[in-house]
């Protein structure tokens, strides 16, 4: 005889299932023998994946509305014309010029990534191929597979995730047999890509390119019946090269030199299928032979078919959508249209964020226009985070690797960096810079810079020397940002300043190394792995702190209370007093770093120095400061104290950073005052409402912010309007000629202009989108994490989903018409859960591993958990 409590869980999981035939019918009970408790389902992955497909009926009109096809370290669009398939092969370790780089002073010319156009060519005569009724283009997310059909051929292309190979399955069926020819070319033969003195050597099968002391050489080689494209560059002491080679399997080739920039390969005519082959390789030691680098992925390649190829493929992609999942539903549709543009980005990041540095943020792995890019070759770390913050939930931590990877090997960079130009400890980051860091500065240098961005020397009274050193840096870089546009004059690159002395938008960004150390103790806290936490995650939290205690510019009044002056709060508000970013991040991180080192039992002797200096830290800045002691409304966060040296934005503008960032404000903060503040902020900044209409702009975290206030009703229009590019007019144009940022048919954007293809909005929607669904928060920074289901999610939307909670809880839960009707956690490693109720003033039954174990009341449920222990919730009725 069963208790009540089980049949209503009985009751609760065929709610679910239809809840799930509502939401497409992808989503199945898993047998759970006769336990009762059991809520564990079967999810059709790739009917659940396939519906985030994107298919053409017609060819794309421009390359940037190619398909993206990559495995995370090599990456192309693939687009069409009539009679060919076309690539631009990009990988993200692919930098022509580094931190030390003295000839690209001109903004926008230093280039990165790319390493050769592919073009497979299947016409010499007769009609079009990619024409017609008979085209079709489709991108397949679940397999990673995308397919072009047209008038008698067919191809099929993958990225293979072993190596760094593309495949591509051509089956040709016309009736007049043609050879398919595959044409490798240069990206760079023609001189109008650089500034400064140029000129191009033209020899057999090589092409030279010389700005100042940088030189692009391509080279064109054929070797046991393959082609070869190489780039070396170099300049002083730095070097980087890429190959890519190609060759055909499945059919007699022959190769040749086309013309001056492209070698061919020429596959045999007939029916039937072949496989081309396209292999790459990147490296920054002058001693390997690039070439054969990429020769050596061909080969592993070369021996398995194509279905072999994709077998593999499918392993790979099936356990990345097996890790997590969301499926949406309203009855207008516009649920559907977010879940389907969540799975493409997640798709998008795993096709291009698995490698050793991680993909730019404007381009990504999706470059067509060879070396041309708005923005150059920098990362800068507000756009990166715009895909990076939305990934812990995920469960897919292996794509946020590249992004620890690169800002860990730039460490003792950025402690250099610290000590020369701001005369501290720790680290600092800069906003925008090389994927190296910060090259080491001339001793006499530094000591002048320190004095001139700490305003202990007026910038008129720059040197000589200092005005030298700095003509040739380029102006996008944080610590050169206070270049304006400059212009050659008698063969001088002239560099104004901004009219704001040594700032710039983003020369006094301080909060960099704060926003990027919480990630990696969100990947602790997510993974509970001490490891992690004691050689990555710790080291980066101390050198934040330690950064800001140590900062010149932050002084402590007669009132014992820390201040911070002369900073910038992001790109809008230079040189003020108590940056929000500044203040949020040493109230977000310090606790942080303390409890961090009493986890680790180390730094005991520090923790005291930090507790005082986190106790007497100025209070986040808010409106009722400008006018201390006069009555009024709610006062709600302002970005700084004014007044402010320049920028677009106003110390006194309303600032949610406290809502989006270190746990400050979320639905599980414990002071209900912060909570206020947040919500009159948001209120401030939204005097009339959210509606159907209201702008939310690309880079924006508005949503995000929404999301941690529980602002359901608001995050129904602000996650969609992101997904649209509902922007205000104030945002960037999108640079295809329609005035304001579009949405190409691939999802993807053009907002960061020419060259600079990204899906930022896509990453920020993200984010809002997973809080809105689970938050799993303190109710403090530092404190214990407490899991919150569905906690800004709107009514009219119907919701099932697994997402990663901290402690490595897997959560899954659905939602049918406004009422949670089930909770699941998966406990990976054991230990205490904490759960607010999901159904408040209700007692809950409690069942681990499908069996009955208790019954849980109050509003807050806490239990332990033993490692891979599967608990189920419900509501006792």
């Amino acid at each position: 005889m069963k208790s009540h409590g089980e049949s209503r869980i009985e009751m609760v999981v065929r709610k679910t299932i239809f809840a799930c035939a509502v939401l497409a019918g992808v989503i199945a009970p898993l047998r759970g023998g006769d336990d009762a408790g059991t809520h564990r389902v079967q999810v059709d992955h790739r009917s659940l994946v396939s519906r985030a497909d994107i298919t053409y009926d017609q060819p794309v009109t421009r390359s940037e509305e190619g398909l993206p096809v990559g495995n995370g370290r090599m990456g192309s669009l693939v687009w069409t014309t009539p009679a060919a398939l076309h690539f631009q092969i990009n990988r993200p370790d692919v930098f022509a010029v580094n931190r030390s780089t003295n000839s690209f002073p001109r903004r926008h010319t230093d280039y990165a990534s790319g390493c050769g156009y592919v073009d497979i060519d299947f016409v010499d005569f007769g009609d079009d191929v990619f024409a017609g009724p008979a085209f079709r283009q489709h991108l397949g997310m679940y397999d990673g597979v995308m397919t072009a059909q047209g008038n008698g051929v067919t191809a099929r292309v993958l990225a293979w995730h072993e190596r760094d190979v593309f495949a591509v399955e051509i089956e040709d069926q016309r009736e007049q047999a043609q050879p398919i020819h595959v044409d490798l070319r240069m990206l760079r033969y023609l001189s109008q890509y650089f500034a400064g003195r140029n000129f191009e050597l033209s020899r057999q099968h090589a092409v030279m390119i010389q700005t100042a002391n940088h030189t692009a050489t391509s080279r064109l080689d054929m070797r046991n019946g393959r082609i070869i494209l190489t780039q070396e560059f170099r300049e002083n002491d730095y070097y980087n090269a890429s190959a890519v080679a190609i060759g055909v399997v499945g059919r007699q080739t022959q190769s040749r030199y086309y013309n001056e920039s492209t070698v061919r390969l020429s596959a045999a005519p007939g029916k039937g299928r072949f496989t081309v082959l396209i292999a790459s390789a990147a490296s920054f030691d002058p001693k390997r032979d690039v070439a054969a680098l990429a020769l050596e992925q061909l080969a592993a390649a070369a021996a398995y078919n194509f279905e072999a190829l994709l077998e593999s493929n499918k392993t790979w992609w099936h356990d990345f959508w097996s890790k997590g999942y969301l499926q949406l539903h309203s009855a207008d549709g516009v649920a559907d249209e977010v879940e389907r543009n969540h799975t493409t980005f997640l798709y998008i990041m795993a096709a291009s964020s698995r490698g050793a540095y991680p993909p730019r943020y404007g381009g990504m792995l999706w470059y067509t226009t060879g070396d041309m890019r708005e923005w150059g070759s920098q990362h800068w770390w507000w756009n990166s985070s715009r895909y990076y913050d939305a990934l812990p939930p995920t469960n897919r931590f292996a794509l946020m690797d590249p992004m620890f990877s690169m800002y860990s090997g730039m460490y003792e960079s950025c402690a250099t960096a610290a000590r020369q130009q701001w005369g501290s400890q720790g680290i600092w980051i800069p906003e925008t810079t090389w994927f190296d860091g910060l090259e080491e500065l001339p001793e006499d240098v530094a000591a002048e810079m320190r004095d001139l961005y700490l305003e202990r020397k007026g910038w008129d009274e720059r040197s000589a020397r200092f005005r030298w050193f700095a003509e040739t840096k380029l102006s996008h870089n944080s610590r050169w940002n206070w270049g304006g546009v400059g212009r050659w004059d008698q063969g001088h690159w002239i560099v104004p300043d901004k009219g704001a002395g040594a700032f710039g938008h983003v020369t006094h960004i301080m909060s960099t190394a704060a926003r990027i150390s919480f990630l990696y103790w969100l990947r602790y806290e997510y993974t509970q792995d001490k490891t992690w936490l004691r050689e990555r995650a710790y080291p980066m939290l101390r050198g934040t702190v330690e950064f800001y205690r140590n900062f010149p510019n932050l002084k402590r009044d007669a009132d014992g209370t820390y201040h911070i002056t002369l900073t910038n709060n992001g790109e809008g508000c230079w040189g003020s007093q108590d940056a929000q970013e500044d203040v949020s991040a040493m109230r977000g991180i310090t606790p942080l770093l303390i409890r961090a080192s009493q986890i680790l039992a180390v730094d005991a002797n520090m923790r005291p120095l930090w507790q005082d200096f986190l106790d007497h830290l100025t209070a986040l800045p808010t409106s009722d400061m400008l006018h201390p002691g006069t009555p009024g409304a709610q006062p709600f966060w302002i970005s700084a104290i004014p007044p402010a040296k320049r920028g677009g934005g106003a110390p006194e503008h309303p600032c949610l950073v406290p809502a989006t960032l270190y746990d400050l404000c979320t639905v599980g903060t414990a002071d209900p005052q912060v909570v206020r503040t947040g919500n009159a902020t948001f209120a401030a900044i939204y005097p009339d409402g959210i509606h159907e209409n209201t702008p939310v702009n690309t880079l924006e975290d508005k949503a995000v912010a929404a999301a941690y206030l529980g602002r359901a009703d608001d995050l129904r229009y602000m996650i969609p309007n992101q997904i649209r590019c509902l922007a205000a007019e104030r945002d960037f144009c999108d640079w295809t000629g329609v005035g304001k940022v579009a949405v190409l048919p691939n999802r993807l954007t053009l907002r960061e202009g020419p060259g600079a293809m990204d899906c930022q909005r896509l990453g920020c929607a993200a984010a809002a989108l997973h809080a809105a669904l689970l938050q799993s928060v303190p109710p403090a920074p530092g404190g214990d994490p407490v899991i919150h289901v569905f906690p800004a999610w709107p009514r009219q939307w119907d919701a099932t989903y697994t997402l990663l909670a901290r402690g490595a809880f897997l959560v899954s839960a659905a939602m049918e018409k406004g009422r949670i009707e089930y909770v699941e956690i998966q406990s990976q490693v054991g230990g205490q859960c904490r759960v607010r109720n999901p159904w408040p003033g209700t007692a809950v039954m409690l069942y681990r591993d499908g069996r009955q174990a208790g019954k849980l009341t109050g509003s807050l449920l806490a239990f332990l958990t033993a490692r891979d222990e599967m608990i189920t919730l419900a509501p006792a009725f």
